[in-house]
């Protein structure tokens, strides 16, 4: 037997091991697994298969069906058919807590916390302490022991609700990590963690497949992939394409394998911008409690990235353009104008768009259809007296779903059945269908896949060649150097550092994202 004592490494309080694998050396097999959702047919005859003590890279387009087989095996759908053998035993997961039960744990890509609870209370929901009355002491010590191992400093007590996205999935993969698990997925972790941040993700991650724990990790990163994994399943268009040794696999085959071609990006040389072109935004002294002072200019058709590790004040400065947070001081000019933008609608009609990091908390209506979605920012435009013009709203909508790649059935399907990619797409389309000038994307590629990627490279190169101005905020700095004409680096709310694409580097952008730093 090989013993895994996971309570003495992350504070969870009880004993627990993890099993001998079967003869063949798989925990996990999914064998011929098929599940459609009303006319898409998600996964087809899809196999995978898991060893103890591995890193097993689940990869595919956005779509391919990778999350679905996830919540297949974690018990949130049922498959329509297939088998799944977990130590041999054929088993069938009704719900999470099942799965959780037999020791597989996830950590999911859209943020599945309850944010009126605090932290402590997120992750250890229904594992309260026994008798008449909850007790938090109990539960915030072990949460504090729990963040002490992670290297993580989150206040147990604080309401989740008030957690940027990024430090809301730390606390995601802590709840995962904090039960007595076999089996950890992680779907998409890193999406909004900082490079330091993932080092202490990737400690963790060799530690537990130390100690036979097995994992696996979804993600479109392909660095991360072979840093981190032992091997790589590829799945596309919900169809088993092939499992490689990652030792033995370069980045270009795992792409031809997800996408059927290479993509390749080139860092950008030298600004695209027109000597002498308008500046569209001005921000002067820009202030609230999380921000101090900033200031900066947009031109028209450049892209000016915004860099710094999380926390640094990046996506504070765009809710307080769009209106979304209230500022405490500093100016806001548009076209050299001065403007007062007090709330989102006043941010729009000024001709401002803004795609939030959180699209699921604030980008999208998930219980309505893409076409409903897609041209929410401009309903005025698609009304006839009292009445919607469907015709209209159809039309429009399946132009940008063609023109963006959007993949789906129809622009009649519900945006929660899309893949996290397609949804980012769809509030692409509802600015571009708006027809702002200036355009806020905050983490624009957070969950899209290598291939999605280029494409929106290429539109947002479009929509600046175009005379469109894009603030871009990214925690990816070659995403950074790829796309920006300028980039704006912030460190604790000030801004640190502006420089021109062909000055910058990672070092440089580092040292500035850092100057702050105790």
């Amino acid at each position: 037997m090989i013993y895994c004592f996971l309570i003495d490494a992350y504070g969870n309080g009880g004993d627990g091991f993890v099993q001998n694998a079967p003869d063949d050396g798989y925990i996990l097999e999914m064998n011929g697994i098929d599940k459609r959702f009303q006319g898409v047919h998600a996964l087809k005859n899809c196999s995978l298969n898991l060893r103890q003590g591995e890193v097993l890279a689940l990869v595919g387009e956005n779509g391919a069906g990778k999350s679905t087989i996830m919540k297949v095996l974690t018990g949130i759908h049922s498959a329509d058919s297939g088998d799944i053998y977990y130590f041999g035993e054929k088993v069938e997961f009704k719900t999470p807590k099942d799965a959780q039960t037999a020791g597989i744990s996830i950590v999911h890509q859209e943020l599945n916390l309850m944010n009126h609870l605090t932290v402590a209370q997120n992750i250890y929901i229904g594992r309260e302490s026994s008798g008449l009355f909850l007790n938090d002491g109990i539960i915030n010590h072990k949460t504090e022991k729990l963040f002490e191992k992670l290297n993580v400093k989150i206040n147990p007590r604080e309401k989740v609700a008030s957690l940027t996205v990024g430090k809301q999935q730390i606390v995601e993969i802590a709840k995962a990590i904090s039960y007595e698990s076999r089996v950890i997925v992680f779907d998409e972790p890193t999406a909004t963690l900082t490079e330091t941040e993932i080092d202490v993700l990737f400690n963790i991650i060799t530690e537990l497949k130390e100690k036979g724990v097995a994992m696996i990790y979804i993600s479109h990163r392909m660095d991360e992939i072979q840093r981190i994994t032992d091997r790589i399943t590829v799945l596309r268009d919900g169809e088993l394409v092939g499992t490689k040794n990652t030792a033995e696999t370069g980045i270009d085959e795992i792409i031809q394998m997800m996408i059927g071609r290479v993509a390749y990006e080139e860092p950008k040389q030298a600004s695209q911008v027109e000597p002498g072109a308008d500046v569209v935004l001005k921000v002067e002294n820009l202030s609230s409690k999380d921000v101090s002072n900033v200031s900066f200019e947009l031109r028209r058709g450049e892209i000016l990235g915004f860099a710094g590790l999380m926390g640094a004040g990046r996506t504070e400065v765009a809710r307080l353009i769009f209106g979304a947070d209230p500022k405490t001081g500093g100016d806001i000019y548009v076209n050299g104008k001065k403007v007062r933008i007090n709330s989102p609608s006043d941010a729009v009609n000024h001709g401002i768009g803004y795609l939030s990091e959180d699209r699921k908390r604030y980008g999208l209506a998930l219980g309505m259809r893409i076409a409903d979605n897609a041209v929410m920012s401009a309903m005025d435009d698609f009304v006839n007296g009292v009445f919607l013009n469907e015709r209209k709203i159809r039309e429009v909508s399946e132009e940008y779903v063609d023109k963006i790649d959007i993949r789906t059935p129809s622009v009649q399907q519900l945006v929660k059945n899309l893949s996290g990619g397609n949804q980012q797409k769809v509030i692409l389309a509802k600015w571009l269908i708006k027809n702002c000038d200036i355009l806020i994307f905050d983490e624009p590629t957070r969950g899209i896949d290598v291939g999605a990627k280029s494409e929106i490279y290429k539109l947002m190169n479009g929509l600046a060649k175009g005379g469109k101005s894009i603030i871009m905020i990214s925690s990816e700095l070659p995403e950074l150097f790829r796309m920006s004409d300028r980039i704006f680096v912030m460190c604790e709310g000030r801004h640190t550092a502006t420089m021109p694409i062909e000055e910058a580097d990672q070092h440089a952008v580092m040292k500035y994202a850092t100057l702050y730093s105790t």
